[in-house]
């Protein structure tokens, strides 16, 4: 499992999607968020770009204990369910 703590804001988006391109490139199909730190509304589009790229590999990635607020923005944004949210109390079932 990859854990990053990347910063998934607008201001690092090109560097945070193309680390995680690499990693789902190499294999990965977990990526644990319980250290990042700082987030904005960037990492919900950076974290479906993950998912997507995931899917054309032909698998689905499992974001593992991702901070409170970025389970907000994705109910927020209705697309809670698309992301497959594990270890967090406001994860939606799947």
């Amino acid at each position: 499992m990859l854990e990053t703590a990347l910063p998934l804001t607008l201001q690092n988006a090109r560097t945070a999607l193309a680390e995680g391109l690499r990693a789902i490139e190499a294999g990965q199909t977990a990526f644990d968020l319980s250290r990042v730190e700082a987030l904005d509304s960037a990492a919900i589009a950076i974290l479906l770009a993950w998912q997507r790229a995931a899917r054309a590999r032909g698998t689905n990635l499992d974001f593992h204990n991702p901070p409170s607020v970025l389970c907000s923005l994705a109910a927020l944004y209705g697309v809670a369910e698309l992301l497959h949210i594990v270890g967090s109390a406001t994860a939606q079932p799947h």
